[in-house]
C-alpha cells in the first residue's frame, strides 16, 4: 500500500466536513461543529483562509490536516498552524500520522516558515503521546485566550461599554 498526499479542491468540501465531524466526535465535541459545506467552501476556496491536505492510501483519503499561516514577529517569518489533524482510527499506529506531520513540515519549509504549531486537548492523551514522540515541544508557558460569540460581537461594537 502506497501513501501519497494531495491538496484539497473545491469538490472535496463535503469530505472535509465529514472529516471535521469525525474528529469532533472523537474529541466529544460534535455538538460544537457549526461549519457547513457552504461556509467551508467559501472560507477555504473563495476566501482562501486555510488549506487542507489529505493523506491517501492507495488513492483513498484516510484523514486530513487543515492548516493556515500565522506570523511570528520574533522570527520575522510566517508559521504554519495546524487547526485539525486527523487519521481515521483503523489507520492509526501505522505511521500515517507521522507521515502527515512530515508532509506539513515539508510544506512549511517550502514556504519559508519558521515553525509549525498546533493545540491539543489536555484530555487527548494518545495524541499528546504521539506529538511528544515526534519531538514536539509542549508550550507550558503560554495560555490560550479566545473571544467568540456575543463577547466578540460586543467588543467589536464601539457603542458597547468596555470594562478596561
Amino acid at each position: 500500500m502506497e501513501l501519497t498526499f494531495r491538496m484539497a479542491e473545491r469538490k472535496d468540501t463535503a469530505l472535509i466536513l465529514s472529516f471535521i465531524r469525525e474528529l469532533a466526535e472523537y474529541e466529544g465535541l460534535l455538538s460544537q461543529v457549526e461549519a457547513t459545506e457552504k461556509i467551508l467552501e467559501s472560507s477555504l476556496f473563495d476566501r482562501k483562509k486555510a488549506e487542507v491536505v489529505f493523506p491517501l492510501l492507495d488513492g483513498k483519503e484516510i484523514g486530513f490536516a487543515l492548516f493556515f499561516h500565522n506570523f511570528s514577529t520574533f522570527l520575522g517569518k510566517p508559521g504554519l498552524y495546524i487547526e485539525d489533524l486527523y487519521i481515521r482510527p483503523q489507520y492509526r499506529a501505522k505511521g500515517y500520522g507521522t507521515a502527515l506531520i512530515r508532509k506539513l513540515c515539508a510544506i512549511a519549509l517550502e514556504r519559508d516558515c519558521g515553525r509549525v504549531e498546533w493545540w491539543c486537548l489536555d484530555s487527548n492523551r494518545p495524541s499528546i503521546d504521539f506529538y511528544l514522540g515526534l519531538g514536539a515541544e509542549k508550550m507550558d508557558d503560554w495560555t490560550v485566550y479566545r473571544l467568540s460569540g456575543k463577547t466578540l460581537n460586543d467588543l467589536a461594537d464601539k457603542k458597547s461599554p468596555c470594562t478596561i
